[in-house]
């Protein structure tokens, strides 16, 4: 998630705190992270690109009781509708913030194309990034501002490491879809050519900058709820706000698996959901170690200054469907793809109605690229049938 991405209380929770666990080309690195094969649908639906769609941002007021409405707020029909019938077989998936760990990107130093993405991204955010993965310290490698762009260069590494492999580029020509959780959105985007490595990772590090500061201006917490399902965490979201103020309330920000929901909110919402949670039959509720309130609209302050970015920001039609965190959906308008990760961050995560939408079209391999295996417990959630690979780095 950011709550993009989260560290979710799959694997190794405590019963207390955790770590949230909810990222292009360039000359010579283009060529990197970009596979061979038939000219990019970017590329050819260039020629024919529809008029640009106008979006109408979510009209939602801040913390409202009703579930999302999905793919209802975005382009209008047949404008914004190049990958409508995507028919995914093979899919890459992107982790988010939480999934980093001390160590991550060790791997990444044996193979020349990887360890390049990490002398870029110190020259482009002005530090030593590898060595914050390779040797922490964890607290700092944990701060959202350096957490983000550590998982985004990670992570796309990581294609690079499979890239190096016997048979990697094979399995890089047959990914027909790919989505990330929350900052992994922008990891998916630039894999599938949606904008350089060096500009995804400028808007990775903006936003981290910007959640940041939104978050030190409100008083705010994220807590994850065990053991049921998205109604019951609503019935519970909407008990606790009737005890609080406005200001407090809570709501649903990351729609993950069945079972394993976040709720975000102000920090009186939060003591009140954990607090009823247990008359309510949750097994547990988990308070997630993140700044703030992330996909909620205490991020608004964040929001504007993603805008300016990303309107400066050159953003092509991705060669490949992406799908948006905000709604579920591909998208293939640049602007509307502007507008959806400008909203992202307000926005709930809807991981689950993703999972669930790829596997009912088919889906029949999926690939985690980079630190963590937060994603493939996720999948196993969902389906335990599911097959799924990690890919480190």
């Amino acid at each position: 998630m950011l709550l993009s991405t989260s560290r979710l209380p799959l694997p190794r929770l405590s019963p207390r705190r955790v770590r949230l666990s909810p990222v292009f080309p360039m000359a010579s690195t283009l060529a990197i992270l970009r596979p061979s094969g038939p000219a990019p649908l970017a590329s050819r639906a260039r020629a024919t690109a529809p008029a640009t769609a106008r979006v109408a941002p979510p009209s939602r007021s801040r913390f409202s009781s009703a579930k999302v409405s999905l793919g209802s707020e975005v382009a209008a029909a047949g404008s914004d509708a190049l990958f409508a019938d995507y028919k995914p077989t093979t899919a890459f998936l992107f982790p988010g913030q939480g999934a980093q760990t001390v160590g991550m990107g060790v791997e990444a130093q044996s193979v020349p194309a990887a360890a390049k993405l990490f002398n870029l991204a110190n020259d482009i955010l002005g530090y030593d990034l590898l060595g914050l993965c390779t040797n922490g310290p964890k607290e700092k490698l944990d701060s959202t501002v350096i957490s983000q762009p550590a998982i985004y260069v990670t992570s796309l590494a990581a294609v690079e490491v499979l890239r190096a492999r016997d048979g990697g580029q094979d399995v890089i020509n047959s990914v027909d879809v790919t989505c990330g959780l929350s900052l992994g959105e922008y990891t998916a985007l630039a894999f599938a050519g949606a904008f350089s490595f060096e500009d995804g990772l400028k808007l990775v590090k903006l936003r981290g900058e910007a959640m940041q500061d939104a978050s030190d201006a409100a008083n705010s917490a994220m807590v994850s709820v065990i053991g049921l399902d998205s109604e019951k965490v609503q019935q519970l979201c909407d008990a606790a706000n009737e005890e609080v103020d406005e200001k407090e309330r809570v709501q649903i920000a990351n729609f993950l698996c069945p079972g394993n929901y976040a709720v975000s909110g102000g920090v009186k919402g939060i003591e009140a959901v954990e607090a009823k949670a247990k008359s309510f039959k949750a097994r547990m509720t988990v308070r997630l170690a993140v700044a703030g309130a992330f996909h909620t609209s205490f991020m608004r302050p964040a929001v504007s200054r993603l805008e300016s970015a990303l309107a400066a920001t050159e953003i092509r039609t991705p060669r490949i469907p992406v799908i948006s965190n905000v709604d579920a959906q591909p998208h293939s308008d640049p602007n509307t793809i502007k507008q959806i990760l400008a909203w992202q961050v307000t926005s709930p995560v809807q991981w689950e109605t993703t999972v669930k939408t790829l596997m009912g079209k088919g889906l029949e391999k999926s690939y985690e690229l980079g630190p963590g295996k937060v994603i493939a417990g996720i999948l196993k959630r969902i389906n335990k049938a599911a097959t799924i690979e990690n890919i480190g780095a």
